[in-house]
């Protein structure tokens, strides 16, 4: 069957939601099974409108819900296709049961998510609920900061997840709203070298391959699950950082636009810093240049790569640094926040006497300002300055009522 090219121009204006789903189309995904939830419905919908105007080849399937929707990604992917679909918030919460699935199947499945609050109470708008509730599900999760990463980064998904060497599903997270519905500049692929990035997949293990036959979603028990997780988590931290790595190199060899699995900002001979995901990551670094201004040597990281978690990496970029907050989009839940633990963790054995402190912020939607951040940094400073942290280990910002602090 033949399907058209699209004619697009270097540089286009698309919210994150209509990147991703362009990404999608110039993959030539072969099905897409999906369930709609605000606010992520966009990219899916966008696929969907690109089947209709003959720009895939490939099946839009709808389903009754999120869980049968990666069910049938988890069915196309085995049986030898490329897939990908995207959700958010209560429908990843529908989709948990699945997402393991398909990491213990070794199946190269791209979803999307466009993070969003968990409920209850209700909430539409972004945080990394959703993001955290998928982080220990097996799947490899890169991050975007702006609709071009969104864009970009569904190339470099693929690209990782598909090799016969890693086998394992990768998530694209992008914040709802403040990404995902906010139009930029986007700097595009014209559909060859899009798809060229990528290459022609190339399955392994389907279960239509009838000259080797295969069984998938087999039971193990004590025989042999220990042995299966074992592996699946070895090849996670050992073979997927080398091919992430390898697949930034070639993207920014084809495009120019360079990745890393942390991203660095004013790192070199910075005292205090912010770690951060998300929309976060741009609004600190423009605080983080002021705070400069005024004699304060502020620096940003940015997590590019969730999982597996850069460990070393993060450990190197902050031995030198006095005084570190880690800034939590998700509600705790009676512990330290995610990302706090994975900055602890990953200093715990170095002989660095930085200070930590845990931010919870953001819950919902609400905003971040740049107050906000020049408050941070300066309480910082500091902590810093008093070789101590002056203030509780744990504190939320930006949250009505009297401060609350925690540990």
């Amino acid at each position: 069957m033949a399907f058209d090219k699209m004619e697009l121009r270097d540089i286009e204006v698309w919210d994150g939601n209509f990147a991703a789903a362009q990404a999608l189309r110039q993959c030539q995904v072969d099905v897409v099974s999906a369930y709609p939830i605000t606010p992520s419905t966009p990219i899916v919908e966008g696929y969907a409108k690109f089947k209709a105007d003959n720009y895939v080849e490939g099946e839009f399937v709808m389903v009754e819900s999120e869980h049968a929707a990666m069910s049938g990604c988890i069915g196309a992917a085995a049986a030898g296709g490329r897939v990908a679909t995207a959700t958010s918030s209560q429908g990843l919460a529908l989709m948990a049961e699945t997402l393991y699935q398909a990491s213990g199947m070794r199946l190269p499945i791209v979803l999307n998510i466009v993070n969003r609050a968990l409920a209850a109470p209700l909430n539409v708008n972004g945080d990394h609920s959703d993001m955290y509730m998928a982080r220990d599900s097996g799947w490899i999760q890169f991050d975007a900061y702006c609709p071009q990463e969104a864009y970009d980064l569904n190339f470099i998904a693929f690209k990782v997840s598909e090799d016969h060497d890693v086998r394992i599903p990768a998530i694209v997270n992008q914040d709802g709203f403040m990404t995902s519905h906010t139009a930029q500049g986007v700097k595009t692929m014209d559909d060859d070298t899009a798809y060229g990035f990528v290459g022609e997949y190339k399955p392994m293990n389907d279960m239509l391959d009838f000259e080797y036959p295969v069984t998938h979603g087999v039971q193990t028990e004590e025989d042999w699950h220990f042995e299966h997780k074992a592996r699946q988590h070895n090849d996670m931290m050992t073979i997927v950082p080398d091919k992430i790595d390898a697949a930034f190199a070639e993207f920014e060899k084809l495009t120019g636009r360079k990745y890393n699995q942390i991203e660095e900002y004013s790192m070199e001979d910075a005292d205090v810093a912010v770690v951060c995901m998300g929309t976060s990551v741009e609004t600190a670094r423009e605080v983080a240049l002021e705070m400069r201004e005024k004699g304060i040597k502020a620096g940003v990281v940015g997590i590019r790569v969730f999982r597996p978690f850069p460990f070393a990496k993060i450990a190197e970029v902050l031995k030198d640094v006095k005084a570190v907050a880690a800034l939590d989009r998700s509600a705790p839940g009676g512990t330290a926040g995610a990302l706090f633990n994975e900055i602890a963790g990953a200093l715990f054995n170095t002989d660095s006497k930085m200070l930590l402190s845990g931010y919870i912020y953001g819950l919902g939607g609400r905003d971040l300002t740049k107050k906000h951040l020049v408050d941070l940094y300066t309480e910082l400073q500091a902590n810093a300055d008093a070789g101590k942290v002056l203030t509780k280990q744990q504190q939320f910002i930006g949250v009505r009522g009297p401060k609350l602090a925690y540990l």
